[in-house]
C-alpha cells in the first residue's frame, strides 16, 4: 500500500516536499516513482527511484527543481519541488512497479501499486 501526502496551495517560487510512505514488502529492483495529472491532462511520470541502491530518473521539465529521495528505514519515498511553477499545479500520485527496467522506460501500466494522490496548486 501506498500513502501520499504533502500537497498544498503554494505561490509560484515556493517549495513542497511530498512524501510517499510504502507498506508490504519491497525489493532492491522495485521502482517507485511518482506522477502527475493535471486537469485535462494525461497521467505523466515526474520522477523515480529504485527501491535499492541511487538509480533515479527525473523528467526533464523538472529536471534542476525537483529531486526525488528514499529513506528505507521509513519506508518512504520524497519528492522534494522547489522553484514551484503554476504548471505544476496537478494531482501527485506515487506509484509502485516491480520492475527492474529503467524508469524511463516504463509506463504508468507497469505500475501495479498506486497512492490515492495529493493535490498540489501552485499560484501566481
Amino acid at each position: 500500500q501506498l500513502q501520499a501526502s504533502g500537497g498544498g496551495l503554494v505561490q509560484a517560487g515556493g517549495s513542497l516536499r511530498l512524501s510517499c510512505a510504502v507498506s508490504g514488502r519491497m525489493f532492491s529492483w522495485y521502482t517507485v516513482a511518482w506522477f502527475r495529472q493535471a486537469p485535462g491532462k494525461e497521467r505523466e511520470l515526474v520522477s523515480g527511484i529504485k527501491w535499492g541502491g541511487d538509480s533515479t530518473w527525473i523528467r526533464e521539465s523538472v529536471k534542476g527543481r525537483f529531486t526525488i529521495a528514499r529513506d528505507n528505514a521509513k519506508n518512504t519515498v520524497y519528492l522534494q519541488m522547489s522553484s514551484l511553477k503554476e504548471e505544476d499545479t496537478a494531482v501527485y500520485y506515487c506509484a509502485i512497479a516491480a520492475s527492474n527496467q529503467p524508469t524511463s522506460s516504463l509506463k504508468h501500466t507497469d505500475f501495479a501499486s498506486w497512492g490515492q494522490g495529493t493535490l498540489v496548486t501552485v499560484s501566481s
